[in-house]
């Protein structure tokens, strides 16, 4: 009985049949196999960078050798700023520093140097527009000079200067007894406050239009910023609002409800 038992139990499992219907299992890559194809591909793929950075290279070397070191873009006024030699001089410099009688050395009034324009303490190269940043241009106001100011009130020749204190009152209504009248001392007081809050927004959204303009422009480069002495604007006297933003002030208008 212990033979018959034990024989029971060596004998095999019937192994299932497999139908003959059924698609075959794809046969998996071997490790070895993977390897060689990962490194194929890797090769087609280094091949082609090196095609590429050959071709490069060999653009930007004959365009600096036949402009004589003056563009990597064979002198394209459309090529982006990374392919001129002065860029690359500039990120390498790093932002310059000018004071204000510095920055008015560049001017245009000097050939050899670049034409440059401030605006909120940054410096920017506008020599690609020198037709109306230079001499004679119709912005010339503007070059060897941070005249913040001026991009606001419009007064070009007046207002080169990056002083900003005062400038609100262009967008504040006049004084006058005979329409103020129709508020009480403390609602004119109120009124007179939110005034200003919105004049003062004005300002900074008009100047901030110019800031962004420069900053964002492909056609300016960044170059520095303007050094200023300590204590400066407070040091020096608040100026008056010029003739043409004066004019444009109007008086109060009254509202239906207090006629």
């Amino acid at each position: 009985m212990a033979e018959e038992a034990s024989a029971r139990r060596r004998k095999p499992e019937p192994v299932e049949s497999q139908d003959a219907s059924s698609p075959e299992k794809p046969k998996q890559k071997s490790t070895k196999q993977k390897v060689k194809d990962s490194e194929s591909y890797s090769s087609h793929v280094l091949d082609a960078f090196r095609v590429l950075t050959f071709l490069v290279l060999a653009y930007i070397g004959l365009s600096y050798l036949v402009s004589s070191g003056d563009t990597y873009s064979w002198g394209f006024p459309t090529a982006p700023r990374y392919l001129k030699t002065d860029w690359w001089l500039k990120q390498l410099r790093g932002p310059l520093y000018l004071t204000p009688s510095e920055l008015a050395t560049y001017n245009g009034s000097d050939p050899s140097k670049p034409l440059y324009l401030a605006i909120n303490g940054t410096i920017y190269d506008v020599s690609s527009n020198a037709r109306t940043y230079g001499p004679g241009g119709s912005y010339q106001y503007f070059s060897g000079v941070d005249a913040a100011r001026a991009y606001v009130t419009g007064c070009f020749a007046e207002d080169r200067t990056p002083d900003m204190r005062g400038v609100e009152e262009m967008y504040l209504p006049i004084d006058d007894p005979v329409v103020d009248r129709h508020w009480t001392a403390a609602e004119l007081a109120e009124l007179k406050k939110e005034e200003r809050a919105k004049a003062e927004k004005k300002v900074h959204d008009n100047l901030s239009h110019w800031v962004n303009f420069f900053k964002n422009s492909p056609k300016y480069d960044f170059v520095g910023y303007v050094k200023r002495p300590e204590g400066w604007p407070e040091s020096e006297p608040v100026r008056q609002l010029c003739d043409q933003a004066a004019k444009g002030r109007k008086k109060r208008v009254v509202p239906k409800e207090k006629q």
